[in-house]
């Protein structure tokens, strides 16, 4: 029974360590490395801007086929770093001038498009 209770304690410790409290950014609507929770747009485009740490649109979807054409176009108002994840696809965000990548969506599933330094979702692409 005391290892048992033993081990429980010790998991229970590590879990509280290991996760420990979500920073600002977890918690922030739009802003946040959470995954984006917007309805698809079906569209293969888009237009976001990042302004005082916000997302604007708020973070959603971009639904395409496989082999469709994306172009993604991002505007900060500080200087950061656009990754497309899965593609690693990135481009310097320098503030106020828009940043655009382009790209045939081949490969399929869940991708996750961010800045590096700000950690902010921006979108997600979805490839079917």
């Amino acid at each position: 029974m005391r290892v048992a209770t033993a081990c429980c304690a010790v998991l229970a410790y590590a879990l509280v360590v290991a996760c420990g409290p979500l920073s600002q950014t977890h918690r922030d609507p739009g802003n946040s490395h959470e995954v984006a929770t917007g309805a698809p747009s079906g569209q293969s485009d888009a237009e976001i801007t990042v302004t005082r740490g916000r997302v604007s649109p708020p973070p959603g979807w971009l639904e395409v086929d496989k082999g469709q054409s994306v172009s993604i176009t991002v505007t900060s108002d500080v200087a950061d770093e656009l990754h497309v994840h899965g593609y690693d696809i990135t481009a310097a965000l320098r503030p106020g001038t828009p940043a655009t990548v382009r790209f045939t969506a081949d490969l399929t599933g869940v991708f996750q498009v961010e800045t590096h330094v700000s950690k902010l979702v921006l979108t997600q692409l979805a490839v079917r």
